[in-house]
């Protein structure tokens, strides 16, 4: 099998595609990757919506959406954009269309560019599964092109661009029937559209395919490279993850899916969605992108002439079990103390180990870390049950008491050394070791830390996993952990980086555990990314999810707000999923993916969903939150907070 979706999987350069023409700012081709957002005030509120936009222009904001729910909204779209260009701003407006075409038949006169989305813009979702015969379909596609067709023809008389925006959780009931709740029918569903501009001669479009659930969001993309190949398209891409929700786990979620897009050349304009002031998405977004600018010049790695995995269905790597790593166990983490001295109980309590001094025990948090990496330092103390610590082979070898304590060797140590654990060993190696050691043996006790040092280093530790692929029967089964080292980031473009590097090879089922280390950073943070890393891949849930829309003009309460209240309340029910979203745009979709959903559909009103079914309709927005929580309750995933 070889790649679909992209120039190389090794070496680093940008997926090329069309240039399509956003007034003043072109998309595509050789341009950069454009930053955008999306405002959150009224549409009807010109002179707020304006100042708002501003910020986010001078935030860096190259192009800005605007909602378009109605007709009056779509006509006040002239007043926002004259109001602009007499203040001396010309950055591109988009309008934000998802149910009422004459809305975007108007704002597609007015503005540079118009996003539909092709699950509302034709279709009403009830959630009913329909069989439809080929003839059938045909009709339905029928009455599509109708209704479609004369935006595309407005667009077309005025030099409009267009994104056909797909989104996961707005899937008409049509496209659920024919393909399910797929990548592939996310890909359809946009393609419907695309063929209906095409036969009108129209192609200044841009697509896009949205997800809350990073895996999905990854495949679509990929899987519309390929079809968009199968058909010779090249339409540029708009990257973003939905409800991605607010501060770190946003961040970290966001990072995941657009990153491992990017980090293989995909992606013209991104959007970061933050349940946050649209001008705070806009540093993370660049922040994103800064990274490639000079990402070409990677030291060289040794070409995937065939790859071991399926690039659009996600399959977790097989791998053996050696203790808790490997098998069917969820990932772990290793967390670093190698740099620390006067390591005491106390200090785990960082690490998610609390210990009680009166009662003499330990109590574990839900981000307690599987093992500790203690270097050459030595650990007097009794150590919790649930954890193993990891010495450097020199120093493990001086140990009296082993119990839970594992060495770490190079490879060529390994190789050589005849004192190992008759347990677990790990053993640090590297692309060179893995592509000239072909005669190495080993037993049933090792796990191996990849590390690499390339600039290009996803890439290279996917190489690696390839590499091991090639080894025999049991070798190439042997469990892997990922280690990434980073040097003096700050906080965000820590978790940004580690996301993206990290969480590409997750999501393509590739790796049994995280050691991250960054010499700048306290390691409470550093383990706290690698949950929400493993969290946002969806690979091990160790807390709640919360799938939180961004706010715009359509949302019907202060999602902010809400969202620290909700959150206030069940932060401690692990493994669920709490769907917050500001209006019915995507709300009904997204609670297909969540447990439970809060979702704006009046002024003050609130509507409850348990998955994608309503439970309780127009409930005050003062008393939802404890709705909520008395519908938890009621169908037994509620634990009373410690």
């Amino acid at each position: 099998m070889t790649p679909l979706y992209c120039n190389s999987l090794t070496s680093y350069s940008r997926y090329k595609t069309r240039i399509v023409s956003i007034g003043d700012v072109p998309l595509g081709g050789n341009n950069p990757i454009r930053i955008q957002s999306m405002t959150t005030t009224d549409t009807m509120d010109t002179i707020a919506t304006v100042e708002q936009s501003i910020r986010m222009i001078e935030a860096g904001c190259e192009y800005v959406r605007i909602t378009a729910p109605s007709l009056k909204e779509a006509q006040n779209l002239e007043n926002i954009k004259n109001e602009l260009r007499k203040r001396g701003y010309k950055t591109p407006l988009v309008a934000d269309i998802h149910f009422t075409p004459n809305a975007a038949e108007l704002a597609a006169r007015i503005v540079e560019k118009v996003r539909v989305n092709p699950g509302n813009y034709a279709d009403k979702k009830k959630f009913e599964t329909i069989e439809y015969t080929d003839n059938t379909y045909v009709s339905e596609l029928e009455r599509i092109r109708e209704r479609f067709t004369p935006l595309v023809k407005i667009c077309k008389e005025y030099g409009t661009a267009m994104r056909i925006g797909t989104n996961h959780g707005s899937l008409s009931d049509r496209i659920l029937s024919r393909y399910g709740d797929t990548p592939l029918g996310m890909v359809e569903s946009a393609m419907e559209f695309l063929r209906i501009a095409e036969e009108n001669n129209y192609y200044n479009i841009v697509l896009s395919m949205k997800a809350s659930n990073t895996q999905v969001m990854v495949q679509a993309y990929r899987l519309l490279i390929k079809t968009m190949q199968e058909n010779n398209m090249n339409y540029p891409l708009h990257l973003g993850v939905t409800e991605a929700g607010d501060g770190e786990d946003g961040r970290i979620k966001s990072a995941v899916g657009i990153g491992t897009l990017l980090e293989d050349g995909i992606g013209d304009t991104i959007r970061v969605s933050l349940t946050e002031d649209p001008e705070f998405e806009i540093p993370v977004a660049k922040n994103l992108v800064e990274r490639y600018s000079k990402r070409e010049h990677h030291s060289a790695i040794p070409e995937i002439k065939q790859l071991n995995y399926n690039p659009f269905d996600y399959k977790k790597r097989e791998s053996i079990e050696i203790q808790n790593i490997g098998g069917t166990n969820v990932p772990r983490v290793v967390a670093d103390y190698s740099q620390k001295q006067n390591i005491s109980p106390a200090s785990f309590f960082a690490v998610g180990y609390n210990y009680s001094v009166p009662m003499d025990k330990w109590n574990l948090t839900d981000l307690a870390c599987d093992y500790i990496f203690v270097g050459n330092n030595k650990i007097d103390f009794e150590i919790p049950g649930t954890l193993g610590l990891i010495y450097n082979a020199t120093i493990w070898k001086t140990l009296e008491n082993k119990t839970r304590c594992y060495p770490l060797f190079t490879l060529s140590e390994f190789i050589n050394e005849s004192n190992k654990s008759e347990h677990l060993n790990f053993v640090s190696v590297t692309i060179n070791d893995l592509c000239n050691n072909k005669n190495f043996s080993f037993d049933k006790t090792v796990v191996f830390i990849f590390e690499t040092a390339n600039e290009h280093g996803m890439a290279e530790q996917r190489r690696m996993f390839i590499e091991l692929s090639t080894l025999n029967e049991h070798y190439k089964k042997i469990p892997v952990i990922i280690k990434r080292s980073y040097g003096n980031l700050n906080a965000e473009k820590f978790q940004l980086q580690a996301s993206t590097d990290v969480g590409a090879l997750l999501l393509d089922g590739m790796g049994d555990g995280i050691w991250l280390n960054a010499e700048s950073l306290n390691t409470q943070l550093i383990n706290s990314t690698a949950f929400g890393i493993l969290q946002a891949t969806r690979t091990r849930i160790s807390k709640t999810e919360y799938i939180s829309c961004p706010s715009c003009g359509r949302t019907l309460f202060d999602l902010q707000e809400t969202t620290a209240k909700i959150r206030k309340r069940t932060d401690h029910l692990k493994g669920i999923k709490i769907g917050i979203m500001g209006c019915i745009v995507n709300g009904p979709g997204e609670m297909a993916d969540a447990d439970y959903g809060y979702v704006g559909t009046g002024i003050g009103k609130i509507t409850l969903y348990k998955g994608r079914e309503v439970v309780e309709r127009n409930i005050q927005s003062e008393k939802a939150v404890d709705a909520l929580i008395e519908l938890i309750k009621k169908h037994g995933d509620w634990v009373e907070k410690e």
